[in-house]
């Protein structure tokens, strides 16, 4: 078949759902079970850090205290990107939802997060379960830091459209 006779196939069209999710994520990388570990060392020229890469396995609550309810998991990876100065992370994580009608669906998210900023924006490119075909976008806030420790909880705001 030339390029010329080939044919788009379109999916039937199905109503979009839109859905607001609000949860908390805790980044913990000094206790005896640490949900971030640094995977990646950049080299001793590296700018700012430059390259450091971590791996996280990290717990999502419904409310900021590590101790309240557990909604799911963050998972994947960050990486300082920027050798300017902004601090900005490369992000891929897919956020995996254990409990209500989300268990067992996920979303991922893939973007720049400049950390330094009060509110960050980053594209949700994907979903599985309840938010297949998921396209949206994340807020995260930093709303408690541990400069010594490298801990620190991000309230997440997500707005998403899916099938």
């Amino acid at each position: 078949m030339s390029l010329e006779e080939s044919k788009i196939m379109l999916p039937l069209e199905k109503p979009h759902n839109f859905t607001q999710l609000h949860f908390y994520f805790h980044d913990i990388r000094d206790s005896e079970n640490p949900t971030t570990l640094k995977i990646i060392n950049p080299p001793s020229n590296s700018h700012a850090n430059f390259g450091e890469t971590f791996i996280i396995d990290s717990p999502l609550t419904e409310e900021q205290d590590l101790s309240s309810k557990l909604i799911g998991r963050a998972q994947g990876t960050y990486a300082l990107a920027s050798q300017q100065g902004d601090f900005a992370l490369k992000m891929d994580i897919n956020f995996v939802f254990i409990e209500g009608s989300y268990k067992g669906s996920t979303i991922t998210m893939l973007g720049r997060n400049v950390i330094v900023d009060e509110v960050r924006e980053m594209p949700i490119v994907g979903g599985t379960g309840a938010f297949r075909f998921a396209r949206g976008y994340a807020l995260a806030k930093t709303v408690w830091y541990d400069h010594a420790s490298g801990n620190a909880i991000e309230e997440f705001n997500v707005s998403i459209y899916h099938f």
